[in-house]
This record gives structure tokens, C-alpha cells and sequence, in this order.
């Protein structure tokens, strides 16, 4: 295969960094541990890499409890045979890696030191370019989270730090005591954000155009529904996907993989695909790639996770990096075709001849 560049770069957020605007999500690395059909073992989990790396991805995330660290464990003994210096890696803290041990969860100075060194040992290095708070700990003051995020950073562990599936409230909180701490700044927002779920473009998304912080999107292809490859009312293969394997059973649906019954019946998710299908026609490309492509042009997005489980899904994702560009009027149509609640007060804040914008003032975000 040749060696050609597919991609582009983005800073990560405000800092210095560039990275390859597809980011490689490793969740699925790691196979005998988690009962997902989809799961890869460490062979292949090494060749979606090296194909990565060879169209110019530059990007991991995993996380420790992918696998219970099967994923890091993937991802280090590709990265002692590789150029560590070329790629920025990602990974997270904050769930439960030890059920016997119930300090081994939360975001408290003890359980992310210990997971950070855990970390770095399965990765087989001595930083991390990004280290991210899993989810919200109600269990641990923000002050001591943030507090040993900066001495990661100072003690040279970890170079940046970013946050995970928090709200607004939460995420603007965060940017308020790093500013009265005097802390190291938060560099990335890692939120679910795709055709199927907006809702951060009401609060979170405006914090992070305010702030300076990139958004990381997880899950840009739904779980699977934003390919194309699902039929109406012919029940999704259990064992070629994801949204198949929970159809099986629906009470483990979840944000990544949710419940078909759910689509199978919603007219307007019929028509939001019928509009995709014809845009990837228009430009003889595939329905993934004009998913990936809406949120690549969105301006809060610095790189967009992708996840594969063969070489031709990753080489097909890569596709839509760069070398064409939706319209103007086929994002339009796309954002008018994909569901976004106006809910109370949003509905009253952007209505028509409520919106006022100063160009003077840096605070608009609308």
C-alpha cells in the first residue's frame, strides 16, 4: 500500500500541537475481554495502526478502562516498535479498573496518580500527551482534581490535560477555577457529538468557543447508524455490529451502540439518511465520510474520533480528512435533517429578533 498522506492538522485547541484532524479511537483493541463481537486482537489492533500512521494519523486515545487496560496494553507494544515522538496519545481516567478496591475510581489526587503511573507503565512510556477526566466525580472537589491534573503537567507525566462527557455548568466551572487557580488551562472537551446528538451545541460548545477548547468528538458514526448500511425493518446482523449485538438485547443499550427499535421506526431518521445517501452520491463518496465530513467542518472541532474494525472501514473513515468539503447549503440541509430539540429556554434565547451580536464583544458564541 502506499505510503500517501490523507489528512490534515489541527491545533489541539489553544495549545501548540497538531494533530491529524482523525483521531484513532482504540476502544475496540483488546479482544477477550470485553463481550463485543467487534473487539480486535492485538495482530490486528497493529495494522489498522501502521495504516493509520502511514496516511499521516498522528492521534490515539484509548483509555484504562477500555479492556480493563487492554487497550493500553495494545497501544504500548505498538508504540515501543514505532517513532513515539511522532504521535500524540491520548488517554483517560475517572471509571472503576479494580472492584475490589474501591478507591480505584474517581477523579481524587490518590486514584489519579496511581492510574496515571498505571498508564504510562501499559503504554510503554514516560508521558502522556492528553489526560482526560473520564466523566464528572460529584465524589471529589473540582479543586483537587484540577490541582493534580497541573502537577502531572509540571512533573512532566503528562504535557496537557483535557475533560470528558461533562455538561455546561460543569465544563464552565472547570474554565473558572483554572482562571482563579492559576492552573495550566483545560485543552479538550472528548463529548458524543454527531448527526444523532446535538444537544452540546446548546451550552458546552459555546463554553469551549469562549475558552479556547477543542472538541474531540466521540462516537461520530452513532454506534453504526450513520453508515448507510442498516435497513428499514431487516434486523441488524448481531454479529457485525454493534447496534446488532445489543439488539439481542435492548437493556444494554447505550449511548455508542443504542437500541434499533428506537430508529427503526422514526420516519425522521429515514429522511435524514435519504439526505445523506444523495449528498455522498453528489460527491461519489460514502455515507461515513459525509457524516464525518459535517462535524470536520464545524469550528469547534479539532479532530474527530474514529473508530475501525477491518483496514478497509479505517481506510474509508480516512477518506474524509481532506481534498473536498461539503457546501454551505449541504451542511444546512444536513443540520435542518438531523434532530435538535429547541427546549425551553434555548427556544426563547435564539428565537427570531432575540439575538443581538456585537462583533466588539469576544463573548459571542452563537
Amino acid at each position: 500500500m502506499a505510503k500517501e498522506i490523507a489528512v490534515e492538522y489541527n491545533y489541539l485547541g489553544k495549545t501548540g500541537v497538531r494533530v491529524s484532524n482523525l483521531c484513532l479511537g482504540t476502544m475496540t483493541f483488546g479482544d477477550g475481554v470485553m463481550p463485543v463481537p467487534t473487539q480486535l486482537n492485538e495482530e490486528m489492533s497493529h495494522k489498522l495502526m501502521d495504516r493509520y500512521s502511514e496516511l499521516g494519523g498522528n492521534f490515539l486515545d484509548t483509555a484504562d478502562m477500555y479492556g480493563i487496560g487492554a487497550s493500553e496494553r495494545v497501544v504500548g507494544s505498538w508504540l515501543k516498535k514505532s517513532n513515539r515522538s511522532k504521535f500524540v496519545l491520548a488517554t483517560k481516567v475517572r471509571y472503576q479498573t479494580d472492584f475490589k478496591n474501591v478507591n480505584k475510581v474517581g477523579l481524587s489526587r490518590r486514584h489519579i496518580v496511581e492510574s496515571c503511573e498505571g498508564s504510562l507503565e501499559r503504554l510503554q512510556t514516560d508521558y502522556i500527551d492528553l489526560y482526560q477526566s473520564h466523566a464528572w466525580d460529584n465524589g471529589t472537589p473540582i479543586e483537587e482534581t484540577l490541582r493534580t491534573f497541573d502537577d502531572l503537567v509540571r512533573c512532566g507525566k503528562i504535557r496537557y490535560f483535557g475533560v470528558c462527557n461533562v455538561c455546561g455548568w460543569q465544563l464552565q466551572k472547570i474554565a473558572d477555577k483554572i482562571e482563579m487557580m492559576g492552573l495550566n488551562s483545560c485543552a479538550t472537551l472528548q463529548q458524543q457529538y454527531n448527526l444523532l446528538a446535538r444537544q452540546s451545541e446548546y451550552e458546552e460548545f459555546m463554553v469551549c468557543a469562549n475558552e479556547g477548547i477543542g472538541v474531540l468528538p466521540w462516537s461520530p458514526l452513532k454506534g453504526g447508524l450513520l453508515t448507510g448500511k442498516f435497513e428499514r425493518n431487516k434486523t441488524p446482523d448481531a454479529k457485525g455490529s454493534r447496534i446488532g449485538f445489543v439488539h439481542q438485547d435492548e437493556s444494554k443499550a447505550m449511548q455508542a451502540a443504542p437500541a434499533w427499535s428506537k430508529y427503526n421506526d422514526d420516519d425522521n431518521y429515514w429522511k435524514m439518511m435519504d439526505a445523506m445517501k444523495d449528498i455522498a452520491k453528489t460527491h461519489g463518496k460514502t455515507v461515513p465520510q459525509v457524516s464525518l465530513r459535517w462535524l470536520l467542518q464545524k469550528d469547534v472541532v479539532c479532530s474527530v474520533i474514529i473508530g475501525a474494525t477491518s483496514l478497509k472501514q479505517l481506510e474509508d473513515n480516512m477518506g474524509a480528512s481532506t481534498g473536498w468539503a461539503l457546501t454551505d447549503e449541504e451542511m444546512s440541509r444536513l443540520d435542518k435533517a438531523s434532530p435538535r430539540v429547541n427546549m425551553y429556554p434555548y427556544d426563547t434565547i435564539w428565537r427570531p429578533g432575540a439575538v443581538r451580536i456585537n462583533p466588539f464583544n469576544s463573548s459571542n458564541t452563537i
